[in-house]
């Protein structure tokens, strides 16, 4: 069964209830990313020391989005060693992506509008954050498709036929296999 969620239960379920209790891996796909921050405890922090500590734990870790972030996620990203040295976190850029999804495990899926933001995905506060839906699911058919279709962006196997080579001069396909 699919469950629609709305705002901050999309925060809430995905990101504090799911992500951080990944045993297998977690793929996440976004159009945008910042420096987002989320709760732990009484406290706030990068949701990239969320990905760290998970990929210490032998969780894969692989994220696509469209363009390279900000400053202060290269900051935060710069200060997470076991990210930028871990065969267990991969990273792929691809200006085509406009989709938002997040699959643990290859049994949960999110997929919705929020990218991967303080306004869409982190601890924003409800007056501060975006408007955003989204739904999720563990229904079998659903999971695999998307996991699927995240595999075969995150392969580069759109890369081939691709129609943008002006806005990527390093398509994935390239990408993938200088990482092999």
């Amino acid at each position: 069964m699919a469950e629609l969620l709305l705002n901050r239960e999309l925060y809430k379920t995905v990101i504090l209830e799911k992500v951080p209790f990944a045993k297998k891996s977690v793929l996440i796909g976004t159009a945008d990313i910042k420096d987002m921050h989320v709760q732990r405890g009484k406290h706030y922090m990068p949701f990239l020391a969320v990905l760290a500590d998970l990929v210490q734990k032998g969780v894969l870790v692989k994220l696509i989005h469209a363009k390279e972030p900000g400053p202060r996620f290269r900051e935060d990203f710069d200060s997470h060693p076991q990210l930028i040295n871990s065969p267990l976190f991969k990273r792929v850029l691809c200006p085509r992506v406009h989709f938002k999804m997040i699959i643990i495990d290859e049994k949960f899926a999110y997929s919705g509008s929020a990218n991967l933001t303080g306004a869409g995905l982190g601890a924003k506060s409800s007056n501060r954050r975006n408007f955003e839906v989204g739904v999720i699911t563990e229904e079998k058919p659903q999971v695999r498709r998307l996991l699927e279709f995240y595999r075969d962006v995150f392969r580069g196997s759109y890369c081939v036929r691709c129609e943008r080579r002006v806005v990527c001069p390093d398509p994935i396909l390239t990408q993938y296999n200088k990482k092999k």
